[in-house]
């Protein structure tokens, strides 16, 4: 007989039921994490909890003791973020038990992203099983389920080809700009923001041979939501720095801009574009805002020789050659559903060994 079954539960959302809109009302803001997980861990019935908060996926998943409580952690989250009851129904999705484990496999994998097989996902499940393990609030559940994914991500990529191609988004927002400005090497590039977004865009744009390449940040001390200070980003590829008060005094230098800033107030608005592209009417400007919430007003894109791109652009972009690996996608999750029912059975089964 098997122990008694793990209540295991995921409440989430992400582009495959919401909008970009929509997910920035859903998505915890970075400074809030601290105050969300205090509230959640006090949910009757909840003894294990995991938040992934992603510019693409709000992902709550919990083990619970006794009664399922997915609907206690649904009303926390509505009232934590001011949500109605119907739009948060409408935009949000459940899953329980082996179905979770599923779940959180595909989206390590990088198979349930938005990008179909990008990598940078796999870091970001990590910082968020890393955060929840400094706060204690995984256990014995949870540890086996993300720590399995770990392992079935590696496997994905390295026994299929569903990252074959330019499934890197720094590689395609560098292949963006080429087919706006052809060669890399003219091409003055900024990076608002010094995370792994903009690490791997930087890197991109250098080995392409961009000479002109500019990084700002809020803060040129080390914060924990950056893996890098600008000043350190910029040193890897001989960039230079600038500071933020005054990047956007210098907006109209650039001609591609990544916003990708973990703050909460757009801080490029429309009047300060227009300022910019006032002063190169020679020469376009390219934007990506991939910040969640949004970097750019959006009113900036009715500017002529502006060219802003957001998540859903470059994803839409990046899945062009999809189709050459739908096979591998299919491929690999059959092979993840295998071992979802494997880590599942294990879970039910602790003493047993696994086969």
């Amino acid at each position: 007989m098997p122990a008694e079954e793990p209540n295991l539960f995921l409440l989430g959302s992400s582009h495959r039921v919401a909008s970009l809109e929509e997910r920035e009302k859903i998505s915890l803001p970075a400074d809030s994490i601290d105050d969300f997980y205090k509230g959640l861990q006090e949910l009757p019935g909840l003894k294990e909890s995991l938040v992934l908060n992603t510019c693409n996926r709000t992902e709550i998943y919990v083990s619970g003791n006794g009664s399922p409580p997915l609907d206690p952690v649904r009303e926390y989250l509505m009232n934590f973020r001011g949500l109605d009851n119907a739009f948060l129904e409408k935009h949000t999705y459940r899953r329980q038990g082996e179905a979770v484990v599923k779940h959180a496999l595909e989206v390590t994998s990088g198979i349930d992203s938005q990008m179909v097989g990008e990598t940078e996902i796999l870091g970001q499940v990590k910082d968020a099983y890393d955060d929840a393990l400094n706060r204690e609030s995984t256990g014995k559940v949870l540890n086996r389920v993300f720590q399995k994914s770990f392992q079935a991500a590696k496997w994905a990529r390295t026994h299929t080809g569903i990252s074959r191609g330019q499934v890197n988004l720094g590689n395609v927002i560098c292949e963006l700009a080429r087919r706006i400005y052809g060669e890399m090497k003219d091409c003055r590039f900024l990076a608002v923001g010094s995370g792994e977004v903009a690490e791997m865009t930087v890197e991109a744009f250098s080995s392409r041979g961009s000479q002109a390449i500019t990084i700002t940040g809020r803060t040129f001390d080390w914060c924990p939501l950056s893996r890098n200070k600008p000043s350190e980003l910029a040193e890897k590829v001989g960039g230079f720095t600038l500071g933020f008060d005054s990047f956007k005094e210098s907006l109209h230098l650039f001609d591609v801009v990544l916003c990708s800033t973990a703050g909460t107030d757009p801080i490029l608005p429309y009047e300060t574009v227009r300022k910019a592209i006032a002063k190169r009417p020679a020469r376009p400007l390219f934007l990506i805002d991939v910040s969640m919430p949004r970097d750019v007003d959006q009113s900036v894109s009715n500017l002529e020789s502006v060219y802003l791109y957001n998540l859903d652009d470059v994803s839409s972009i990046a899945n062009e050659n999809l189709k050459s690996r739908q096979a591998e996608v299919a491929k690999c999750r059959e092979a993840l559903e295998q071992k979802a029912g494997q880590i599942w059975n294990q879970l039910l089964f602790p003493s047993k060994p696994p086969a």
